[in-house]
């Protein structure tokens, strides 16, 4: 599948690797890191998100089977619940810090669950997980909270031992050069994050020319109930298919056990120990209601509160012991849906609505796009960080190409860092701006002088002109020449 926006711009961070970048730590960065062995290669620059993917697997299957999964049955359908939801197979494409997040998430309940069953210590290698994980995405930090109630639930008496604490401190020390590069940076990161989270904007990180905290989210009691049952209803459907097996596991339990009275002995000898369960309930339920609780004062993300996930994954596989085998056929439709909504992605085959071709649309037409942008006759830019990033990323040699400022949302374009930083009033030769607005952005100190209008349309090249081709184009594109 072609590279989306989003990892063009983690992958173009990978070639200036630093402790701290704009909107995000520096761990996705890092899974990007095969775009510099060869640049433009998509294979290359998600081989770290595979890895990661692989890991992961691993990790979760030597953690459910300590946690009382024995059943091999029972462990590869744990497994299989994991990475074949929506989000999990998604995860397993698309490189997102939610790559990072599901790694790290995943070693820290390992480590907690040999701290309960074996040796306190663990508690210091879970730590290390905790810090690694926050310079991936700092949703990491929820895993705080679902330890400490697994503590409580399973042995309160480790609070009053070091190890615990230990553990948090190291995960500080693993976590602090993110820290420090934010205090030398006016917390921009942990800021932006902050207002993105909670739909608001802080005045220095998010809107510099604002001095207050705006809120953005939901505010009225009917706006929050719709907000809350919009989350609730995404969650559930990020299940896919598999959520059919899930609501109807009672009546498969009835029907199996009509028709074959002795097959619930023999069903699974799994059995989860005391703290394997508190653990994965702790990590199931409380990034849930976390994030249950933000949505009645913001929009919430799909893929924000998904590393419940893991730890609902061999809940769920319990559940669905006598319905195994339409839990595996839910699990396959998934894969084949989405396997069928990639190839959609690379060849706009299939007549989907508008609302339903965001990956087509983040991927469509880009690389021509880059190739005309090549053979224009002044400097490229763009309004946006994501036509930025798909310029660079698509023609390697557009090395001066970035964003212009203050006409969209602010992004790492802006400082410099990945790709030259532009200073208007110095700015004094021709350029071309890219953008999607239907007029030329005005820009102080210039005037325009020529324009080019591209269609891009599901399963056509693009074309120039001044109507589209086809009734519903996926993207409007324009390059206006501005002048002193």
């Amino acid at each position: 599948m072609p590279v989306t926006q989003d990892e063009a711009y983690y992958f173009d961070w990978a070639r200036h690797l630093a402790w701290g970048y704009f909107d995000h730590p520096p761990g996705v960065a890092l899974l990007g890191l095969g775009v510099r062995l060869e640049p433009g290669s998509v294979f290359m620059a998600r081989l770290g998100g595979l890895l990661a993917g692989l890991a992961t697997l691993v990790l979760l299957d030597r953690l459910y089977r300590r946690c009382g999964l024995t059943d091999v049955r029972d462990r590869a359908l744990a497994l299989l619940l994991a990475g074949a939801t929506l989000a999990g197979v998604a995860s397993g494409v698309i490189t997102t810090p939610d790559s990072v997040l599901a790694l790290t998430w995943a070693l820290a309940l390992h480590e907690a669950e040999r701290a309960f069953a074996v040796d306190p210590r663990r508690w210091i290698t879970a730590g290390i997980a905790i810090g690694l994980g926050l310079l991936g995405k700092y949703t990491m930090f929820l895993i705080g909270p679902v330890l400490l109630l697994a503590i409580l639930g399973v042995n309160r008496r480790q609070l009053l031992t070091r190890w615990p604490y230990l553990g948090a401190g190291v995960a500080l020390l693993v976590f602090a050069p993110n820290l420090i590069w934010n205090a030398h940076n006016d917390w921009l990161t942990l800021g932006f994050q902050f207002g993105h989270g909670f739909a608001t904007e802080v005045g220095g990180a998010v809107a510099p020319e604002a001095g207050d905290i705006v809120h953005s989210g939901p505010e009225t009691p009917g706006e929050r109930a719709a907000s809350l049952l919009g989350y609730l209803g995404v969650q559930l459907a990020l299940w896919g298919l598999i959520a059919l097996p899930i609501l109807l596991a009672p009546w498969f339990g009835r029907r199996e056990a009509k028709h074959c009275p002795t097959s619930a002995e023999s069903m699974s000898d799994s059995r989860l120990t005391t703290p394997g369960r508190t653990l994965l309930l702790a990590a199931s339920l409380f990034p849930l209601s976390f994030f249950a609780l933000v949505a009645l004062i913001s929009d919430v993300e799909a893929n924000w509160p998904a590393m419940y996930l893991l730890g609902a994954a061999p809940l769920a596989a319990l559940w669905l012991r006598r319905a195994r085998r339409w839990a595996w056929m839910a699990a396959l439709a998934n894969l084949a849906l989405v396997t069928l909504y990639a190839i959609h992605a690379a060849t706009a085959a299939l007549p989907l609505p508008d609302s339903q071709n965001r990956i087509l649309r983040e991927t469509h037409g880009f690389a021509e796009l880059a190739e005309i942008a090549a053979g224009l006759d002044a400097p490229v830019h763009a309004d946006r960080y994501q036509l930025t990033a798909m310029l660079r990323f698509h023609r390697s040699d557009l090395t001066a190409t970035s964003q212009w400022p203050g006409l969209t949302r602010p992004s790492e374009y802006l400082r410099g860092r990945i790709a030259p930083r532009i200073d208007p009033p110095t700015v004094t030769v021709p350029f071309w701006l890219l953008t999607r607005a239907g007029a030329p952005p005005e820009i102080q100190g210039f005037h325009v002088t020529a324009e080019r209008h591209l269609f891009d349309c599901p399963g056509r090249p693009l074309s120039e002109g001044t109507e589209p081709p086809c009734r519903r184009p996926l993207h409007r594109w324009s390059f206006y020449r501005y002048e002193p």
